[in-house]
């Protein structure tokens, strides 16, 4: 099933109210604008101005959209160079991979749109052994080798998708050698796997998993990860945090997210806000002005 199928699959209800805007300013790390309003992956500029704007509503000022395949990778990109708010990370999705879409063709369209100036990351790139099967895997892991390649060759962070896979994606990145930035996107593992990452110098992106009843796990593994290496994520429309989820997910609902982890981390609200962003910026350089040199 493609990611908009799923999408609209999943979708129940109207989308929930906002939240009491945050006390300082936080970035959505990853989200699917295109496929969160238009399953065609081509919304126009008026609904992308109106969701953007919802989000700095409640403190949610930037966001990084994510592609997923050749063409929603080319709109990302497009959408980053026109709006101010809104960089681009470029990739073929996992899933996508598996099923033989990561064909020189397409990674070499990915490594062209990673040269763009407002193109920040590669990704949402890694490995998945949930919907991919074992027929899949040898491909799934050449793409995800390519990616990371194509990565490091523009200096850009890598987001990386690990469903099911921790040790796998510790194994390639470790054989392969990972770029300066990795940010492991709805982070998902336990405390032992996070502690894994954090060694390793990776951010820790969490999205509204961590609100769920069932994720102690994460909480756990949140709250000892440097507050250096933690990013927030909608991954909307998916993963709609407590207390609406099962509902469409928006950058807007980040807000939950970030109080949730200023909940397991101790730290307050205000500054966990200014951590996230400095830690963003960080990873995928200002969004209001021209990138860090790539050489």
């Amino acid at each position: 099933m493609s990611r908009s199928a799923a999408s609209r699959a999943n979708r129940r209800g109207e989308p929930p109210p906002s939240p009491e805007p945050l006390p300082s300013p936080a970035v959505d790390s990853h989200t699917h604008l295109d496929i969160t309003l238009d399953g065609d992956r081509r919304p126009d500029d008026a609904a992308v101005d109106d969701e953007v704007a919802a989000a700095v509503a409640v403190g949610v000022t930037r966001l990084v959209q994510v592609g997923v395949d050749v063409p929603s990778s080319r709109w990302s990109a497009e959408l980053a160079a026109r709006h101010p708010r809104v960089l681009a990370a470029v990739a073929v999705h996992p899933n996508e991979a598996g099923a033989g879409a990561a064909t020189d063709d397409a990674l070499a369209e990915i490594d062209r749109l990673a040269a763009l100036p407002r193109v920040r990351a590669v990704g949402e790139t890694g490995l998945d052994r949930y919907r991919t099967g074992p027929d899949g895997w040898a491909a799934q892991e050449a793409s995800f080798r390519a990616h990371a390649r194509i990565a490091a060759e523009h200096r850009v962070a890598l987001v990386v998708h690990d469903r099911d896979a921790h040790a796998e994606v510790l194994r390639v990145l470790d054989d392969e050698g990972a770029p300066e930035h990795v940010v492991m996107h709805c982070f998902s593992g336990d405390a032992a796997f996070a502690r894994a990452c954090v060694e390793r110098g990776w951010v820790l992106s969490f999205a509204g998993t961590l609100t769920f009843a069932n994720a102690g796990y994460l909480r756990e593994a949140a709250a000892l990860t440097p507050v250096d290496q933690l990013l927030v994520e909608t991954d909307a429309p998916f993963l709609t945090p407590v207390p609406h989820r099962g509902r469409p997910n928006g950058s807007r609902l980040v807000p939950h997210t970030v109080r949730a982890l200023a909940e397991v981390t101790g730290v307050p609200l205000a500054e966990l806000g200014a951590h996230l962003t400095a830690t963003a910026e960080r990873v995928f350089g200002p969004w209001d002005a021209p990138p860090p040199p790539r050489s």
